[in-house]
């Protein structure tokens, strides 16, 4: 950017407005915002950014031009998944989050924003029974936040110097990145092995990792290759060893699948995207952490928990927080963690969502998924070149396909799906995972019609034979 130049579509790019500024703040320039960067961590050159368009209209044009080149999945036909899904949205979940009640609300406090209260303790009501746990948060950011929040909150718990967390090495690469991140300054992180057969945690080697020092094992179930692992087995070896097991779970598979409190979790997280939040190129997102009523677990919760109260209206009840002292609004610098950016339109949506469903919606809705994936995988078996891994292991949602026996990468069979087919084909698993060779994550939801895998089947029958 240059410094001396007005930009129309700019705030505060008028040379004389930034003096002003600097002269209200008394600083000698810009640069005196940034001095509290170590220089190791600071850009000494200017971005490689293209030279400016100073004309709102041609600024538009271009932006636009830029836009077009997008394709969306309701332009084609998508199997992506691996933590962001196309679920059917209801129509109602968009009307309630669209309205300005809601849309426009952020902070407040219960007393003076009444209905967003009400409607996030429902929410929380009704994600506690689908979980059967009994104290759910409001939505943290997302997913890979609750995921390392979870492994905080449990170490916290441990205490007497239980700093390990052990982590699946099944879970998504990018949930495990951000834990680090996170959590690094505090927590040990000790990744435990998947079986490559199966794609489920190598029992013997958490088992070997599972020492004094360990404070909880993280694992999902279903995991990031859509496996579901025995989690009653996988509690037994937590438990005997003094941890906690911290399970992640897709909330849309709780109308099918046990919930991880039920088999031993003492940490329930996951990502509320499936509950009636569209893609929107890699959103939205919320993440949810539950556990049960134990005051000392509670007490780790950094983020604001609702509770009910009543008034002295009789028959009437008020929203409140529930132990606000834990929390970095009373605490300060002195919290556990901050609380930081809510989700709280989120969890409003989801809340709508799983209202619309009820619980027999959610039995339907995940056991129309578990059909689709069965006879997506029955049909994909049957392709020469195409081998289902761990094909003996159960599935929720996504598998893993091998074409290391086609010839072809990955890659390779991606941009035929999609110039040829119209077709987005499965995330491409080769560089995360190279021990699975040229491996694609493939999702499927209730919005796959059978023609849809039919269609998905003819289309890699064709590249496979060439």
């Amino acid at each position: 950017m240059n410094k001396s130049q007005v930009y129309p579509y700019i705030p505060n790019s008028v040379p004389e407005v930034k003096a002003a500024m600097l002269a209200a703040t008394g600083a000698s320039s810009v640069e005196d915002f940034y001095a509290d960067i170590p220089p190791a961590l600071r850009l000494s050159r200017p971005l490689n950014l293209p030279a400016p368009l100073l004309s709102e209209a041609r600024l538009k044009r271009h932006v636009q031009g830029l836009l077009a080149q997008n394709r969306h999945c309701g332009d084609v036909l998508s199997f992506l998944g691996g933590g962001c899904y196309q679920h059917h949205v209801p129509a109602i979940c968009d009307e309630i989050n669209g309205r300005s009640e809601f849309l426009t609300a952020y902070a407040g406090e219960p007393y003076d924003d009444h209905g967003r209260f009400q409607a996030l303790w429902e929410y929380v009501s009704m994600m506690g029974e689908l979980l059967n746990m009994d104290v759910v948060s409001v939505p943290t950011y997302d997913g890979l936040q609750a995921a390392a929040t979870a492994c905080c909150m449990a170490v916290r718990y441990q205490g007497g110097g239980r700093r390990q967390v052990l982590v699946a090495a099944n879970v998504n690469p990018d949930k495990r990145s951000h834990m680090q991140t996170y959590g690094r300054s505090e927590i040990e992180f000790i990744e435990v092995a998947f079986d490559a057969a199966t794609g489920l945690v190598d029992r013997a080697d958490l088992q070997a990792k599972l020492g004094p020092q360990a404070a909880a094992f993280y694992v999902d179930v279903p995991n990031y290759f859509g496996g579901i692992d025995e989690g009653a087995a996988l509690a037994g070896l937590v438990k005997a060893a003094g941890a906690l097991l911290i399970v992640g779970v897709d909330p849309g598979s709780l109308g099918l699948l046990t919930p991880p409190g039920d088999y031993g979790a003492a940490i329930v997280c996951g990502d509320i995207q499936p509950l009636g939040m569209h893609m929107s190129y890699g959103g939205g997102h919320g993440g949810f952490i539950a556990s049960r009523d134990d005051e000392a677990l509670v007490l780790q919760y950094p983020s604001r928990l609702f509770g009910i109260a009543p008034t002295s209206v009789p028959g009437q009840y008020g929203f409140g927080d529930v132990a606000y002292h834990r929390t970095s609004f009373d605490k300060r610098e002195q919290g556990n963690e901050f609380v930081g950016t809510a989700a709280a339109l989120w969890g409003i949506t989801a809340g709508v969502y799983l209202a619309s469903l009820g619980p027999q919606g959610m039995v339907e809705l995940g056991e129309g998924i578990a059909r689709r994936v069965a006879y997506a995988r029955q049909r994909l078996a049957e392709l020469p070149g195409l081998r289902l891994a761990h094909a003996d292991t159960a599935h929720f949602k996504e598998f893993v396909l091998d074409f290391g026996a086609s010839g072809f990468t990955v890659a390779q069979i991606n941009t035929a799906l999609r110039e040829r087919h119209g077709i987005f084909g499965g995330h491409d698993l080769s560089a995360a995972f190279p021990a699975l060779g040229q491996s694609a994550l493939y999702a499927f939801t209730e919005l796959h019609s059978q023609a849809d895998i039919d269609r998905l089947v003819a289309a890699l029958r064709e590249l496979l034979s060439q």
